[in-house]
């Protein structure tokens, strides 16, 4: 002890910038042990010799390395060791990065519905280009009162992944071209999730190419869609247009969003050929 200066753990705390708590934590799990702990007063004392180690691990807990894998290197360090450990996390490094570009894309995304949601022109009829899309899709009579009745169906298209399939306002259901054709609006044929680029989906699923669509958005629910349903087919019939397929009826507010039932906002879109 008396060989080397000696430094107590709140100055070594200070020197470099770590807590007390973490080193006492470094101490308890055989990481990073005191040169000399006072048996009567109980305090801990590094030395010099220490300084570098202490400053490998700081180095290494500031790249993320698990404390685990710091542990190893510390008690047997050799440089292909640390080369091996640096190249195992930079792949790692670069996985989360991918992984959180995609959450960020998510997020623009959102928002972007987001927006386009709030900003809708209510009852108004439009002629627009819908683009491919990419459907996970079950065919399913239905009738839902609501978005949380959709749940179970949702949660059959689910059921083949191994993890859950992140979505929010993309949730959709169909009503077939024929039961269109009939006039049929109270039940469904089929309920699907629109699925983006970044979605890993593994189950079945249907491309659909770009398309031009009659449309309309209105406040409310699936409750609400009959009258909708009647409005665009008398658009639909009075410009001699022809039903080119199912509709897709989109929740772009809903409960997923908000509580308040004068805030939903869901769009009919019923694909033509004019």
């Amino acid at each position: 002890m008396k060989d080397r200066e000696l430094f107590r753990i709140g100055e070594v705390s200070k020197l470099f910038h770590v807590s007390i708590s973490i080193l006492r934590h470094y101490d308890k799990i055989g990481l990073l042990c005191p040169e000399y702990t006072d048996s009567e007063t109980g305090y801990r004392y590094y030395s010099t010799r220490q300084f570098e180690c202490l400053n490998t691990i700081r180095y290494l807990r500031a790249l993320d390395i698990p404390l685990d894998e710091i542990s190893k290197v510390i008690k047997n360090r050799n440089t292909d060791d640390i080369a091996n450990l640096l190249l195992r996390q930079r792949k790692e490094v670069i996985k989360r990065k991918n992984e959180l570009e995609m959450i960020e894309r998510k997020i623009d995304n959102r928002l972007k519905q987001l927006q386009d949601a709030l900003s809708s022109e209510i009852g108004v009829i439009k002629e627009e280009i819908k683009g491919e899309r990419r459907l996970a899709l079950i065919n399913k009579k239905l009738a839902p009162k609501n978005y949380l009745d959709l749940e179970h169906s949702i949660r059959e298209i689910e059921k083949t992944e191994k993890t859950p399939v992140t979505f929010l306002g993309k949730v959709g259901v169909g009503i077939s071209e024929n039961n269109l054709n009939e006039h049929r609006y109270k039940a469904y044929d089929m309920v699907f999730i629109i699925l983006e680029e970044e979605d890993s989906f593994k189950g079945s699923t249907i491309l659909l190419p770009a398309e031009s669509c009659v449309t309309v958005r209105f406040r409310g629910g699936h409750e609400n869609a009959p009258r909708y349903y009647e409005m665009l087919i008398k658009y639909i019939e009075n410009n001699k247009y022809k039903i080119s397929g199912f509709s897709k009826e989109i929740t772009m507010i809903d409960y997923g969003l908000t509580d308040d039932v004068s805030k939903f906002v869901t769009e009919i879109q019923i694909p033509v050929e004019k």
